[in-house]
């Protein structure tokens, strides 16, 4: 398996960070990859001043769902909701640092899509989508 990720891949895929859901949470979201299989239950805990406090996290994922949910869980700990929408498809991909398949881009995106939605709406993520074609 080395072969195909590299460590840091492996470490948030294998040894996620933000796993288990917040309950209570302020947002909460679900979303799936029809493609493959994979679901993505997303949690929130915002302070006053919409800055994102703690994030939770689970589903029945792959490696590189994980992965992402990992590092994007940890990178918008801190954020205001504002700087986490400045986050793109690209910053994504530059986190995971590896070459996807196109099936594979699902997968990545999956946690951006569920965090996207959940804040900002199905419409915010569609022009996600019209930026990769």
């Amino acid at each position: 398996m080395n072969a195909i990720y590299p460590e840091h891949v492996l470490d948030h895929g294998l040894n996620p960070r933000n796993m288990g859901l917040l309950n209570p949470a302020d947002i909460e979201s679900e979303a799936d990859n029809p493609l493959c299989g994979d679901h993505l239950h997303l949690t929130l805990l915002l302070d006053e001043h919409q800055r994102i406090t703690a994030v939770g996290w689970h589903g029945e994922n792959c490696t590189v769902t994980q992965a992402s949910a990992s590092m994007l869980g940890e990178e918008i700990i801190g954020m205001t909701l504002d700087e986490v929408r400045a986050i793109g498809t690209q910053d994504i991909f530059d986190m995971l640092g590896i070459h996807l398949s196109a099936n594979r881009v699902n997968c990545a995106l999956l946690p951006l899509k569920t965090l996207t939605v959940a804040l900002y709406g199905p419409e915010e993520w569609q022009k996600y989508e019209a930026d990769e074609d």
